[in-house]
């Protein structure tokens, strides 16, 4: 694996200061804010946008960049999607139950992992949001400052390629199972810079088998070593046994069920299966996205 770049040091200047390089107050200015937010009892940043003097997404980036907290403000083509929300909108409801759930994880199931803690993420069938979760899971461990991969191991129908910017046809997971040599599959993710996607890689015949195979083993033993977190989105049960094979190699599996989607009979299923096999069950979490 390649080495990686550290995280930059945290910004010192204070906020005001900042936002007055980005959009050119004058000191003055900077004074009405700080005398507007004393009188009102608000923040500095609520008070400059309350004044028309700075902008949410102005506040919102300060805030990360002060705080070293990556964030992605980019609305162009090359922007990162919305329903990454960790990135997109770091301090939503949606963005801080995400964080919750990181901490329940890295305080219990996943703590006496050690080095190189792996999480699969399950689901009973597709559309019950398992992709969004094992996403944004693996944004906010590398948000921790943590290098951190997320493999798309759904060969079936690969999404975690496509959300972080990577061809359908590019290499991964799918070329290195099949024992070709491949450079490039490893993508480092925009505007995370602890963040790695491993693409599935060209759709195979044989998604099951390679799975199950020696090489799928020996590649995570190697991961395990060069990451401190990996995050394994896994294809829906409905897609047959590919998530056990995982799951069986994962120190802990999480259950994705989606509210007023996912059939009681297909979620219990799974967690049945998944109860019997070596990998703890860190849970089931109810996504609502």
């Amino acid at each position: 694996m390649n080495d990686f770049t550290r995280p930059p040091m945290a910004e010192t200047m204070p906020i005001g200061r900042m936002l007055q390089t980005l959009r050119g107050l004058s000191d003055a200015q900077i004074d009405e804010i700080v005398a507007y937010q004393r009188s009102h009892g608000l923040q500095f940043g609520e008070a400059a946008v309350a004044l028309r003097l700075a902008s949410d997404d102005d506040i919102v980036g300060l805030i990360s960049k002060q705080f070293h907290y990556p964030y992605d403000a980019r609305s162009d083509a090359a922007a990162l999607p919305a329903e990454l929300v960790v990135v997109k909108n770091p301090f939503s409801e949606g963005a801080e139950l995400i964080r919750d759930l990181r901490t329940q994880l890295t305080m219990g199931p996943m703590r006496q992992a050690g080095a190189g803690r792996l999480l699969a993420v399950a689901s009973g069938q597709s559309g019950d949001g398992k992709t969004f979760v094992a996403a944004n899971l693996a944004a906010a461990f590398s948000q921790l400052g943590a290098r951190t991969l997320l493999i798309d191991a759904n060969m079936r129908q690969p999404r975690v390629g496509p959300l972080f910017g990577a061809a359908r046809d590019s290499a991964g997971l799918s070329m290195i199972l099949s024992g070709r040599a491949v450079k490039h599959a490893f993508h480092q993710a925009q505007s995370l810079p602890n963040l790695f996607v491993l693409p599935a890689g060209p759709i195979p015949p044989n998604p099951q088998e390679l799975l199950q195979g020696a090489a799928f083993e020996l590649l995570l033993d190697e991961l395990r070593r060069d990451f401190a977190y990996v995050v394994i989105d896994t294809p829906a049960g409905d897609a047959g046994a590919d998530y056990r094979m995982v799951a069986a190699r994962a120190d802990a599996v999480l259950v994705v069920a989606r509210q007023d989607h996912t059939p009681y009979r297909s979620l219990a299923q799974v967690v049945k299966t998944l109860e019997r096999g070596p990998a703890g069950l860190a849970g089931v979490v109810m996504n609502r996205y």
